[in-house]
């Protein structure tokens, strides 16, 4: 977790369960210094879930582009990615 602008942001947050995950967020969350942003992946439902239980709301979107074949990853594990300033 870290500040920006507006909030602080959390990502990425990987995680083997949604539980694993909810356990994280809240931690997180029970320390954050103003309200929280997550980039997740909407691929994800789980991790969908779980930010709009914990009251998150969109703000805004982006696209995830490859110039070639997307490797194999668990998309499953991933409840936040790496946001855009950090590459």
């Amino acid at each position: 977790m870290r500040p920006a602008r507006h909030s602080m942001r959390i990502g990425p947050l990987f995680a083997d369960t949604a539980a694993d995950a909810r356990q994280l967020l809240a931690a997180l969350a029970a320390v954050a210094d103003g309200p929280l942003a997550v980039d997740v992946p909407l691929c994800n439902d789980s991790a969908v879930q779980l930010v709009e239980e914990a009251g998150l709301k969109p703000s805004f979107e982006t696209a995830r582009m490859y110039t070639g074949p997307v490797r194999p990853h668990r998309v499953a594990r991933i409840f936040g990615t790496t946001t855009l300033e950090l590459g």
